[in-house]
């Protein structure tokens, strides 16, 4: 699926570039959060398995080879937008250091690989599973499997609609295609071929039993994408999550890369223009606009994951294999060390609540309960501003240690819970969790119960 140089033009090229760009602008906002946390070990592993299962090509009864990419994945433990870097960055590191994908299509690769399949994927699964359903569900794993074979497929579409395209809109004079030569009636049956009956299937069992595996021996990871996790389980956030099952995963897929070796052929669409089969496609010469920009980036270290010119390809792929993994490591804390300092500047959000039925000035001490015995139960209302539009996110209402509920915020940024307060000194926390548009912050309202007052919250 990773499209090479020379298979689309450079108008094509410019397009999808154009549309990526504002995809990874959204997605380094997205994930503050994640920049912020010590989930960015997750991230890197994420974009190291993803590069990995992309070395693993399994064949395909039409003789060709395709692989699984590993996005839905990623998007269901982390987020899509976390998915989107992880697999960008894998994507890159591909092109440029091991020549797999062109580097001017760059553009369209992510466009295919790192945005249309784990948000379509993400979609799929959302719609199978609801953040009700406990963390153990095997609801889980079944929508994750779906969700990447979806999205698996979705990206493969793309990929043949863009290939088949080319021939349509560039030509020569003499009709001849200046890029791919394959037309859509080509592309798309290859294309399904490959991945509605091997790579889908291969993608969806690697996802399920990945999820399931983390379901049975660190359920904590499953907790960490706070948009699909049970309410009772974002009220605490994962408090020993562990990376030594991700290093070893990586080890052991970092050992097995040579049977990605195995396979007879190459992948539909990635032949070299010396390879290109003109009888197949009707051609009497390798296309003009292929042969020109098939060369544009020869600065690749390990091209074609080599280093030997073919006398020892396994050792080649070893090599490949930890080089990769040290690179994307480095890649991805490079990424988010850069998206941290550039909305370091950015304005903070403000936090603001406010308790039904008025609000009072702040008291010098916390207001008590007039009855210490009868609980009151108050509508809280906790309203998150952000610079940069309306956030996204929940926010938590905590007494204590006593978690009164998390609540998703309404389109105008505002969230709205009744609690009863326990008696006593009631002094309620209100969280907000984020989602990368808006800091995590936190302000405390001190509560006279029986009068149904509060002071204003005050960002902490």
């Amino acid at each position: 699926m990773h499209i090479p140089d020379g298979y689309l033009s450079p108008s094509t090229c410019a397009v999808f570039y154009g549309a990526s760009v504002p995809v990874w602008v959204t997605a380094g906002r997205r994930v503050k959060k994640v920049v912020k946390s010590r989930y960015v070990p997750l991230v890197a592993i994420g974009a190291a398995y993803s590069f990995l299962v992309m070395m693993f090509n399994v064949p395909i009864p039409d003789g060709t080879t395709a692989h699984a990419v590993g996005g839905v994945l990623i998007a269901v433990l982390l987020g899509p937008w976390a998915a989107v870097i992880a697999v960008s960055i894998a994507l890159l590191i591909q092109a440029l250091f091991f020549g797999d994908g062109g580097v001017l299509a760059y553009g369209a690769n992510a466009f295919n690989m790192a945005f249309v399949m784990p948000m379509v994927g993400y979609g799929v699964y959302r719609a199978m599973v609801h953040r009700s359903f406990p963390l153990t569900s095997p609801r889980r794993p079944l929508g994750a499997a779906v969700g990447a074979y979806v999205g698996l497929n979705a990206a493969a579409l793309c990929t043949a609609v863009e290939f088949g395209l080319q021939p349509e809109l560039f030509k020569s004079a003499n009709g001849a295609p200046l890029y791919a030569p394959f037309h859509l009636s080509q592309t798309i049956p290859a294309m399904a071929l490959a991945h509605l009956l091997v790579a889908g299937m291969v993608e969806a069992v690697l996802t399920a039993g990945v999820v399931r595996y983390l379901q049975k021996a660190n359920l904590p990871v499953l907790q960490i994408n706070r948009g699909m996790a049970p309410d009772a389980v974002t009220d605490e956030p994962p408090k020993r999550l562990g990376w030594r099952w991700g290093l070893i995963g990586l080890g052991v897929m970092a050992v097995l890369t040579p049977l990605g070796l195995v396979a007879p052929g190459g992948a539909f669409g990635e032949d070299a223009p010396d390879a290109l089969d003109l009888q197949k496609y009707h051609l009497d010469a390798v296309p003009s606009g292929l042969r020109h920009y098939a060369g544009f980036w020869h600065n690749a270290l390990f091209d074609g994951y080599d280093f030997s010119h073919d006398r020892h390809p396994t050792v080649g792929y070893l090599v490949s294999a930890a080089v990769g993994l040290a690179v994307i490591s480095l890649g991805v804390f490079v990424v988010f060390k850069l998206v941290g300092v550039l909305r370091r500047g950015a304005p903070a959000p403000a936090l603001a609540a406010a308790s039904s039925p008025s609000v009072l000035p702040a008291p010098t001490a916390p207001a008590r309960p007039r009855n210490g015995h009868s609980p009151a139960t108050l509508t809280f209302t906790a309203t998150v501003r952000s610079g940069r539009g309306v956030p996204e996110g929940s926010v938590t209402f905590s007494q204590g240690p006593m978690v009164l509920g998390t609540v998703p915020l309404d389109p105008t940024g505002r969230a709205i819970l009744t609690a009863a307060l326990r008696p006593g000194r009631p002094v309620v926390t209100a969280v907000y969790n984020g989602d990368g548009t808006a800091a995590v912050s936190a302000a405390a309202v001190a509560v006279d119960a029986a009068a149904a007052t509060t002071t204003e919250l005050t960002v902490l």
